[in-house]
């Protein structure tokens, strides 16, 4: 699969986001996450100028309101030059059919859509005592998940520990699109469930989506090429 390592490029200016990009040979095509930080600080002119290097763009800003507010907000981020686009899986079914309904061009087209089940950063010690929830952790994103298919979505954003459970319940075709991904001589930071790109790919991750662990590498280039070797072969 092209494209199956996310580059996060979790920056927060323009001029940051083309310092890293120019270190790639021009003419290659990277799959890029713009997040909350890098879209608050940037605004729509971020996702062209990544585009117009000819790159693919998972734009990540896990919507989460009520139905109309998503599916208004989706019809707007419909107009963007995006591939992906996300939602929490926990705003609810009818969140997430308005989010559809919303995203859907008037000629039947729309980027992947895809729900988050639970952060990376999410203990299940944490999920129970914060937000009170006590069913298992596995058993909160195998729901999620299930929701997010039959609401006819893409896929879902889960732990690659997590990856094999969902394809198990929900079939080969559901995309599952893994953060927390590190090597294994890499710090894990806030991230709590966290797999390195080998063994994401042996679990049966469709994407992984990495960060820290190639933007702020000595070589990004090689930590890169690194993660696609690992996880591609």
């Amino acid at each position: 699969m092209n494209n199956a390592v996310i580059i996060a490029c979790d920056f927060n200016s323009k001029d940051e986001v083309v310092k890293f990009l120019d270190k790639f040979s021009r003419g290659e095509s990277l799959y890029i996450k713009i997040g909350m930080e890098l879209f608050y600080a940037e605004g729509s002119s971020i996702i062209k100028e990544i585009k117009d290097r000819g790159h693919k763009i998972f734009l990540d800003l896990k919507l989460h309101d009520i139905p109309t507010t998503v599916k208004k907000a989706m019809k707007v981020l419909s107009n963007y030059d995006i591939d992906m686009v996300n939602v929490h899986a926990s705003g609810t079914k009818n969140m997430m059919k308005a989010a559809i309904e919303g995203l859907t061009r008037e000629n039947g087209e729309r980027p992947l859509l895809i729900a988050v089940t639970q952060l990376t950063s999410t203990s299940e010690e944490v999920m129970k005592e914060d937000i009170l929830i006590d069913r298992s952790i596995d058993d909160v994103v195998v729901s999620y998940a299930k929701n997010a298919k039959e609401c006819g979505l893409d896929g879902v954003v889960c732990s690659a520990k997590e990856a094999d459970m969902v394809h198990k319940h929900c079939g080969n075709d559901f995309l599952t699109v893994t953060p927390g991904i590190r090597f294994t001589d890499d710090e894990k930071g806030d991230q709590k469930r966290v797999v390195t790109p080998a063994m994401a790919k042996e679990i049966g991750s469709n994407f992984i989506v990495v960060g820290r662990s190639i933007t702020k590498a000595d070589n990004p280039v090689e930590a890169y090429n690194r993660c696609c070797k690992d996880f591609l072969g």
